[in-house]
């Protein structure tokens, strides 16, 4: 009995070491990259390269925001990703409807929603970019962010999900007088909690390395998002590693530290998804 129990602690030992040494492998480029970004482009090309910079400088990220316009490209970023959270409620109160509310046609409907998330994103993108130009919206940010408001997939997880909220609480809620938007943001979203972390992490690692379509969609530089000037300045300084580690690490820190902090709500969304 001693001896099985040995076994199987030497054997969660030995996968707690390879689950260690693999994620050290895994995290170690993100390390360099960090570290590279705070090094002069000499000391990066050097023969005999440190992990750690001889003396830490801040240039890269100054010449970023001060001569190459990464300022305007974060400001956008920013805008799509606030705006894809108004899509994110979007969603929400989509798949309120198809889970709560009887209509005619209601299950034709969501099968329909459902048949988009089989036709890939890029075969749509010349149809919506020439749709958006006959209406005079492309080359400007709503062109950007209206195609994103809705999705397919957000709708059927908050189906999903809300369809297992008790009815009764909600016919309740009505007897006492309570009114559907009352219902909605007061009792439909409180519970909701665990998928709205999900998706709203989702939402964001999206808008924020939103690429191919602003790149199609603007055509001035000063409509451009984080990805699409990172790709310019590989394109530009492609030389300057240094710079282009800055670049990189300013795109990435922000997703890693979302990551970080909404985490046990991400794991317990999946969880509750699949428990239901």
């Amino acid at each position: 009995m001693n001896s099985h129990k040995n076994a199987q602690m030497s054997f969660k030992l030995f996968i707690g070491i390879l689950l260690g040494v693999l994620g050290i492998m895994t995290f170690f480029p993100f390390l360099w990259m960090i570290f590279s970004s705070f090094k002069t482009n000499a000391e990066i090309n050097q023969i005999v390269p440190s992990l750690f910079p001889k003396e830490a400088t801040f240039d890269n990220f100054k010449e970023l925001f001060f001569r190459l316009n990464f300022g305007t490209y974060l400001k956008n970023t920013l805008i799509i990703t606030a705006c894809s959270f108004v899509g994110l409620l979007l969603n929400a109160m989509a798949g309120y409807g198809f889970a709560k509310f009887d209509f005619k046609g209601k299950n034709g409907l969501f099968l329909m929603v459902l048949a988009t998330m089989m036709i890939p994103g890029q075969v749509t993108m010349i149809p919506v970019y020439l749709l958006l130009n006959s209406v005079g919206l492309t080359n400007r940010l709503i062109g950007i962010v209206l195609p994103g408001l809705a999705g397919a997939f957000g709708i059927f997880l908050f189906r999903q999900f809300m369809n297992t909220i008790s009815n009764e609480m909600l016919e309740a809620a009505r007897l006492d007088g309570a009114s559907e938007w009352y219902i909605f943001f007061k009792i439909i979203l409180p519970v909701s909690r665990p998928i709205l972390a999900v998706q709203g992490i989702l939402t964001f690692i999206g808008g924020w390395n939103s690429f191919l379509w602003p790149l199609i969609i603007a055509n001035d530089e000063k409509y451009y998002t984080l990805s699409v000037g990172l790709q310019l300045l590989q394109g530009q300084h492609g030389n300057n590693y240094a710079l282009q580690m800055a670049g990189a690490t300013f795109m990435v820190i922000p997703i890693l530290i979302v990551f970080s902090i909404f985490q046990k709500y991400i794991l317990q969304g999946f969880n509750v998804s699949g428990i239901k």
